[in-house]
């Protein structure tokens, strides 16, 4: 099934993630990645569905490979669906990092949130407004086309694959695109998207606990006993359902402290030598200032790195009065500047557009007020305590 769009933000410091698979492709600009587990998926389709195709048909073994194209199907279903979040994300000018196919279905990772309820509920019923369609167009189809053919069967999958991916992912919980519906109806109403994400996270927890007791439910009712398939199917499918309802529940927690983010408060106070000054010379100098970072400085007085702490502290007591600071300092980038003057979600984006251990912050005069480290932001986004603070 598919889990619809994930619009976590990267922390400060996270580099790029490693490739989760392998690239099938480029659709529209969008990179999509199959995860090896989908093979696994696949196999367990085609030697389940087979049996039924073999059954209905009587194709021999090739029913077996009716039962694989099922299978892709299946995932090209979810694809498409992923496709409609990625699109209309764009459309929104949210950018989109990349499509992700799994065992379960498939996820749309989107680096921003949406800024409006309106654009979260339509980039979120995209996907299944997109998948009920195809599923509708393929269920007329097939009422043309020999129920006991391969073209048909082919458009009875093509129907039911659709149906389900578009069903299955209304249900009103995160990480499903009903549970980022349901957070868009409550963000509307109180104007507070983390009440929203709050609510629908909740609510996914419930679905999982439902989807888990469903197997003993129907079976009860028909008077039987649970198959151990069902029972561990349902129990997988729960269990994907709390851990996505949680990551939410967690995220919404950080988001819930973008708004406290202020780089001018976040900043240590830092000091600027010029590189060839002895390490100690530099120590007695901020501890003087009363500052906790210091900035190296070029000939010319402009600020080109920043003293590393871990690699300072490895000098001994013996060799710091001559190793310069320029040994054991880190080059500052053209995308190490920020602004004094950013908070909230602008400071966020600007970190995230360039993720760095360490960024210079500086006045509207271009004054150098101090070092604004990527592990102090993930303190505070964390709910931990700023280092020595």
């Amino acid at each position: 099934m598919s889990r619809g769009s994930d619009q976590s933000r990267p922390r400060p410091d996270e580099r790029e993630r490693k490739s989760p698979g392998l690239l099938l492709g480029r659709p529209f600009g969008v990179p999509v990645y199959v995860t090896a587990s989908w093979w696994i998926v696949a196999a367990l389709i085609t030697l389940v569905y087979g049996g039924i195709v073999e059954a209905r048909l009587a194709l021999g073994p090739s029913a077996y490979l009716l039962a694989f194209v099922f299978a892709v199907l299946l995932y090209a279903s979810v694809l498409v669906h992923e496709l409609a979040h990625s699109l209309v994300a764009r459309w929104y000018g949210l950018p989109v990092r990349r499509i992700v196919l799994y065992v379960l279905g498939g996820v749309s990772e989107i680096d921003r949130e949406a800024p409006t309820p309106g654009r979260e509920f339509w980039i979120a019923f995209s996907g299944p407004l997109l998948s009920l369609v195809l599923a509708a167009v393929a269920f007329v189809l097939a009422h043309f086309a020999d129920p006991f053919s391969v073209p048909g069967e082919l458009l009875f999958q093509l129907w039911i694959a659709n149906l389900l991916v578009g069903v299955f992912n209304l249900l009103p919980g995160l990480p499903l695109d009903g549970g980022r519906l349901l957070r868009a109806g409550v963000w509307k109403v109180t104007g507070r998207p983390h009440t929203g994400s709050v609510v629908a996270a909740w609510g996914g927890r419930v679905l999982a606990l439902g989807v888990a007791a469903l197997p003993f439910l129907f079976a009860w009712s028909a008077g039987s006993t649970p198959g151990p398939w069902a029972i561990v199917w349902g129990l997988v499918l729960a269990g994907f359902m709390w851990m996505g309802a949680s990551e939410a529940l967690n995220n919404a927690r950080v988001r819930a402290r973008v708004p406290g983010l202020r780089a001018r408060s976040l900043t240590r106070r830092a000091v600027t030598v010029p590189a060839d000054t002895p390490l100690a010379q530099a120590d007695l100098r901020a501890e003087e200032a009363g500052a906790e970072t210091v900035v190296v400085t070029d000939s010319a007085g402009t600020p080109v790195s920043v003293v590393h702490p871990a690699a300072a502290e490895a000098i001994t007591d013996a060799r710091r009065a001559w190793v310069p600071v320029s040994d054991v300092a880190r080059a500052l980038t053209e995308h190490s500047t920020v602004s004094a003057d950013l908070e909230g979600e602008e400071l966020l984006t600007e970190l995230t557009r360039f993720p760095l251990p360490e960024y210079l912050v500086r006045e509207d005069d271009g004054a150098v007020l101090g070092v604004l480290r990527a592990s102090d932001v993930n303190a505070v986004m964390t709910g931990r305590a700023v280092g020595g603070r």
